[in-house]
Formats: C-alpha cells, structure tokens, sequence
C-alpha cells in the first residue's frame, strides 16, 4: 500500500508538472491570427523605409530596410538619438551604401520623405542622397537633392531629377540646428513638384523649382527603370560610382532619421500625418 501511495503521488507531481509546462508554453506562442501584421508589406506604396532604430553592434542591420529587409552593402556613420528612436550622424567622405532601392525604381509618380538636422556651414556644398543611373552622361544620377550657400534662414537646394535642375532659393530655417521634416512630391499628372516643410507645403516656390519637363514639354511618368544603388548622405563619388569627382562635391555631415520612399505622390494629409507622428 506504501509503494502504491508512493506512485500515485510521483504520477501526481508529473502531471502537475506536464501541466504547468503546456500552459507556459501557450502563454509564448500566440494563436496564428495574434501575430503582428506587417504594416509595410511589398508592393504597397511604401517602397523603400529605413528608420536607423537598430541598436546591435552591426552598422548594417541598422539600418536595415522595413519594407523588403534591404541591407546596405556598407555604413560607417554613426548611430546617434534620431527624432524618432535612432538616426545616423553624416561624416566627410562616407556615406550609406544600398544596392537597390527596392522596386521604387518602377515609380512613375513619387515622394521622398526624411527628417534630417544640421547647422549652416558656409562655402560647403552638401549632398543629401542619390539614385545612381549612369543613363545621365554628367551627374550619372536619376534623382539627386544638393544644398548649398546655407545660412540659419535659408539654402539654395537643387533637385536633380533626370538631367533637369530644380534650382532655387529655399527659403526655410533647414539649417538652424533643429529636427525639420522634408517631403518632395513629385505628380506626373501635373508634373509639378511640390516641397513640404514641416507638415505644410512650401509656397512662394518658382517655375524653375516646381515645373519638370522634358524637351520644353511636360515630363508626365518619371522613368528611373535604369537606377541601380541608393546613396544616402552624399553622392556619387562617395559610393564609388561614376559621377563627378570634383572637390565641391561633399558629403551630409548633419543628422537623418526615417528615409522613406513612395512611389505616389502622397497627399497634404498624408504629408502631415508623417510629420505628426515623426515617421
């Protein structure tokens, strides 16, 4: 009778046991319908993302993209506090370097957003990204945003977008050593190119900053089909890609934080719901 009570009581224990493990392990392992949905699947308007949150020691897992889980084939910038989690610190000479941008390049309208915060340096000519298409004899870039002459109140910025400069006076505060949100929209149904700062949309813009064409006519679909690598926080020649190489070409040395690009032209609400949530 002891040996009997003996058993039952281990035969107890062990289903006790048995017990408490299955529920744990259903506590760690939701139901398939629990599980988070991606909120920028591919093929969506959303082409391209990286939001610089990464906090490994791997530069590249970094800066990873959301979208497509794009790596960069290289990034020596530094991980810094960004406007939203982490951003990235531009230096001389280096740059953040992707083989692709995703499918954006099959984007005939588009809009290209990020938050970026920097000081004026005066005499310094800094370029923000590029999309390398060597279809463009000079610059060998489709799509290209230059700063120059910058002050605390004011930049020249030139667009380059298919061998066509967007050039101007940008008469915002870029420079003034804050966080500023920048979106350039670009509608190939009105083929206009519309620039927010902030969440708004920048008035007082001229002809030769908003009007893309192409012969004298309107452009209408935009064709970066022949763009390969992505270059953030710089140009061409700092990715080691054919472009100019001359001495007044210089790299981003401010902060960026949440790079995206859509391949639509994204609406004014839509622009100021990025700006609201710091995305």
């Amino acid at each position: 009778m002891k040996l009997f009570n003996n058993l039952s009581k281990y035969i107890s224990l062990g289903l006790l046991f048995m017990l408490v493990f299955v529920s744990c392990q259903k506590m760690h392992r939701p139901a398939l319908g629990d599980y988070p949905k991606d909120a920028n699947p591919p093929g969506g308007p959303l082409k391209f993302y990286v939001a610089f949150d990464g906090t490994t020691s791997n530069p590249l897992m970094n800066a990873v993209d959301s979208v497509r889980a794009k790596f960069p084939s290289s990034n020596p910038l530094a991980s810094i506090d960004g406007v939203r989690g982490k951003g990235f610190q531009g230096a001389d000479d280096k740059v953040i370097l992707y083989s692709s941008a995703n499918d954006f390049a099959a984007s005939t309208s588009f809009s290209i957003s990020f938050w970026m915060k920097n000081t004026a340096q005066a005499g310094r000519t800094e370029f923000l990204f590029s999309l390398v298409d060597e279809t463009y004899g000079w610059s060998n870039s489709a799509a290209f945003v230059l700063v120059e002459n910058q002050t605390a109140t004011n930049t020249t910025m030139k667009f380059g977008l298919m061998d066509q400069w967007l050039e101007g006076t940008f008469n915002k505060p870029l420079f003034d050593g804050s966080w500023h949100h920048m979106v350039y929209v670009y509608d190939e149904t009105t083929s206009k190119m519309t620039y927010y700062f902030d969440g708004a949309v920048v008035t007082g813009m001229t002809t030769t900053q908003t009007n893309v064409t192409n012969g004298g006519s309107p452009r209408g679909k935009i064709d970066f089909t022949k763009a390969s690598s992505l270059i953030l926080a710089g140009w061409n020649k700092h990715g080691n890609a054919k472009g100019p190489t001359d001495d007044w070409i210089k790299t981003y040395k401010g902060a960026m934080d949440q790079f995206r690009l859509y391949g639509k032209a994204l609406t004014a609400s839509e622009v100021q719901a990025l700006y609201n949530s710091k995305l």
